[in-house]
């Protein structure tokens, strides 16, 4: 009986990897597990054997069955797996929809120069890092030094919302509270990059907007002085700008860092260009953040992505980047 079960076994094997197709599969199935299929009729058969014999010869039975079944479902999965290829490939619908002859677009200009940014800071080793563009007033404008009355937090300038007491909660007007939020949840060293969205009454003219792009760095580690941010700002100089251009710091005050300085560049023709803000970090900033700076120091600085992207690129208006222009957008 076992050599008849073994030749059971591999014609239903041959005939159940010999189906092309589900359908065809069912078929098999139904020859080789039908009531009138050999193995059914082995199966009936035992009866007729000695008792002794009985238990073995039904064991090879099941066993026999078993590798059938497993076989069976094993190439009802590949073919599973091949039709449904197939119908994946004949419904497969092209959704680009570009006219023949037609351009692929392109990045923005604003968001090439938000990306290229980026890639120089993070070859410098800094961390990119984000924060909410709805803030609290206190890491807005406390946590940086800036007290209650200062102009900057007037609602002339700032954008509030309806949430909370009134004048607690708002637009952010820099990417600063990112720093903020980096300190209490980062101990040092910190190297960070902040680029985001910012908000302010600003009326919209040739030099500014009421939603810009800032982009704000911070380091803090031990014996940070104003040299390695002066290094730092020389460095990015001629990353993003290319060979001719240089930096220089000059004298100014902002509530967040002591001493402040304006950061300005030079260009291949000599001439100077400001381009943003920096300085030491305040103390008074570095305890709000949770650090001691007592044992730690850091620099910060900041500038406008949009107007850092129109000067490299020889744009007059900043309003012409959010215009939505193609033809003004192709020329980048």
């Amino acid at each position: 009986m076992i050599d008849e079960l073994n030749t059971i076994e591999t014609s239903a094997v041959a005939a159940i990897e010999g189906a092309t197709s589900l359908a065809a599969l069912a078929e098999v199935k139904t020859e080789v597990f039908g009531k009138s299929a050999p193995l059914a009729k082995a199966q009936r058969s035992l009866g007729t054997l000695p008792p002794e014999d009985r238990k073995s010869a039904g064991r090879a039975v099941n066993e026999s069955r078993g590798r059938i079944e497993r076989a069976l479902d094993a190439h009802r999965s590949s073919l599973a797996e091949a039709e449904r290829a197939t119908q994946l490939v004949a419904e497969r619908l092209d959704l680009t929809e570009v006219p023949e002859g037609a351009t692929v677009g392109h990045a923005h200009i604003v968001t090439q120069a938000w990306q290229a940014l980026e890639d120089v800071f993070v070859g410098m080793g800094f961390r990119v890092a984000e924060g909410p563009e709805v803030e609290t007033d206190w890491h807005n404008f406390d946590a940086l030094n800036i007290p209650p009355g200062h102009p900057a937090r007037d609602g002339f300038d700032t954008i509030y919302v309806d949430h909370g007491r009134p004048g607690t909660t708002l637009l952010r007007t820099h990417t600063s509270p990112v720093q903020i939020r980096t300190m209490l949840d980062q101990e040092p060293p910190i190297y960070i990059v902040a680029p985001g969205r910012v908000f302010r009454r600003d009326t919209a003219d040739a030099t500014h907007m009421p939603v810009f792009h800032q982009l704000e760095g911070l380091v803090v580690d031990r014996d940070i002085s104003l040299a390695d941010l002066a290094g730092t700002i020389e460095a990015f100089t001629e990353a993003y700008f290319g060979p001719g251009f240089t930096s220089r710091l000059r004298p100014n005050y902002f509530p967040f860092t002591e001493p402040s300085a304006e950061f300005d560049i030079q260009r291949p023709d000599g001439s100077w260009l400001e381009l943003g803000g920096c300085g030491m970090v305040h103390p008074n900033v570095l305890n709000a953040g949770g650090i001691d700076p007592e044992r730690w120091t850091g620099f910060a600085f900041g500038f406008g992505i949009d107007r850092l992207a129109a000067m490299k690129y020889g744009v007059d208006d900043l309003r012409e980047l959010f215009t939505g222009d193609v033809r003004f957008l192709n020329q980048f």
